[in-house]
């Protein structure tokens, strides 16, 4: 069997591949770990990056995850844990003897191990971090206490710094030990006498002049940073905005206190992708993880009694058009369609008017920009659908004004749709709510009583010629 120094010095000299993880490569892992051939299957793991063994490990059953795992090494098992998903990780984290856990979170940036640490059940976290690194635990427990939102929760502490005084030379040591367990170096900052943040240096810039050149005479000073209570999703805007893959963040009186990366940020935006994805539906996969089903049901349970109240307005109007209905029955049947139709190209819109404010690509201060460029789609949407519903109507109906009222409706539905969908996340975004939860579950009944009381309202009117 590999030994652990073996299979890191095996990966070392063999270049890792990228690979597609197919049911027949599942099959033989599934087979080896039956038959427990662990030569074989480490033989297979070392030519893999880190992020393929997690997903390896994702599809397999826990306890055959778990026999997996403890074959690994504890530098590459470190990574693992951090792209392993939800499930897998929890139950890692819940049978993992203490010893082995504090070693692999002692493998990790200062934010990971941070990340892992939130996961952990408080007297297991205190334990582990009164057996790591002093030094190490310290930086953790320091960004323990930010919220885990925010900058200050995702930054790391690990950083390349020196005072300006220093030299170029210096600058360079500092980078090799840090680069020695740590990737993902792209700046020197430099600080004066206080430790506040007054410079940085790219890397490419220290070999470009000479060894015993000062820091504050090369230092671009014009540095962009954040303080630790900025939300991650305005530092995911400040990345893309500024086209940057590192970021300083400091305190209130601009003290260093560590940086964010670009990899931390990709992270950032798929986590607040999914986030907002659930709030338009009223629900959180999330919180069906980590809350009892009563806590559950006290979350979902506002967004569906709103929902429920508005489809008892859609009921009361068309208990208003009973005598139309009655007289023209095949009105019915054409309602729900009218309703799914226009709703769903309202949830739409605002699902992408919610993306665009988290990503910064709408400002709500030119509010008429989506609302214009979102009713020109739905303007022919509409023409598509109405067109398509109305020739149906008039086919079964076997008039012409019937199909013209049934597709008229669809259009000015869908329009009226568009325009509320994209103007709802707008507006709850100025008023201070999360548009992710308001748009979602009242652009879909709202739309529900819009759509039916245009559709009888036109159909009353021209009910002599039905």
């Amino acid at each position: 069997m590999l030994e652990q120094d073996e299979y890191i010095e095996e990966a070392a000299q063999n270049p890792r591949e990228l690979i597609e993880v197919d049911d027949e490569l599942m099959e033989d892992i599934e087979d080896l770990v039956r038959s427990k051939s662990d030569f074989l299957i480490l033989n297979i793991l070392q030519d893999l990056y880190p992020a393929d063994i997690a997903h390896i490990m994702n599809r397999l059953e826990t306890k055959e995850a778990e026999y997996v795992f403890k074959l690994i090494p504890n530098e590459v098992a470190s990574e693992v844990l951090l792209d392993l998903d939800d499930a897998h990780r929890e139950y890692l984290l819940r049978t993992m003897p203490q010893p082995k856990l504090t070693e692999l979170v002692g493998e990790m940036d200062s934010d990971d191990a941070a990340d892992i640490l939130g996961e952990l059940s408080d007297e297991k976290a205190e334990v582990v971090l009164e057996t790591m690194n002093v030094e190490d635990s310290s930086d953790v427990q320091e960004l323990l206490r930010y919220d885990e939102n925010t900058a200050g929760g995702i930054m790391a502490k690990e950083i390349a710094v020196v005072n300006q005084k220093d030299t170029i030379k210096q600058a360079i040591r500092a980078v090799r030990k840090l680069a020695k367990e740590h990737k993902n170096i792209y700046h020197v900052y430099v600080v004066d006498d206080v430790g506040v943040l007054v410079g940085a240096v790219s890397l490419q810039e220290l070999l470009l002049y000479a060894p015993n050149k000062r820091m504050h005479k090369l230092m671009s000073t014009d540095v962009i940073s954040v303080t630790t209570d900025v939300d991650q999703e305005e530092v995911a805007q400040v990345f893309k905005k500024y086209d940057i893959v590192s970021l300083p963040v400091t305190d209130k009186a601009h003290k260093l206190l560590g940086r964010i990366t670009v990899d931390d940020i990709v992270d950032v935006l798929e986590e607040e992708h999914e986030e907002d994805v659930a709030h338009l539906v009223g629900s959180d996969a999330e919180e069906m993880e980590k809350r009892s089903p009563a806590k559950i049901a006290m979350l979902r349970l506002p967004w569906v009694l709103i929902t429920l109240l508005l489809e008892f307005v859609a009921g009361l109007v068309v208990h208003h058009y009973d005598k139309t209905l009655s007289q023209v029955i095949l009105l019915a049947s054409f309602m729900p369609v009218i309703s799914a139709i226009s709703g769903n190209t309202g949830l739409q819109s605002a699902a992408m008017i919610v993306r665009g404010l988290a990503t910064g690509h709408i400002d709500i201060n030119r509010w008429w920009i989506p609302v214009w460029r979102q009713l020109q789609t739905t303007l022919i949407i509409g023409s598509v659908c109405g067109s398509v519903i109305g020739a149906i109507g008039g086919l079964w109906h076997g008039g012409l004004l019937f199909g013209l009222v049934v597709g008229i409706s669809m259009f000015i539905s869908i329009n009226i749709s568009g325009v509320v969908g994209t103007s709802t996340p707008m507006i709850s975004k100025r008023l201070g709510f999360d548009p992710a939860i308001t748009a979602g579950p009242f652009e879909t009944a709202f739309q529900d009583v819009v759509g039916i009381t245009i559709f009888l309202t036109f159909a009353t009117l021209l009910l002599r010629w039905l």
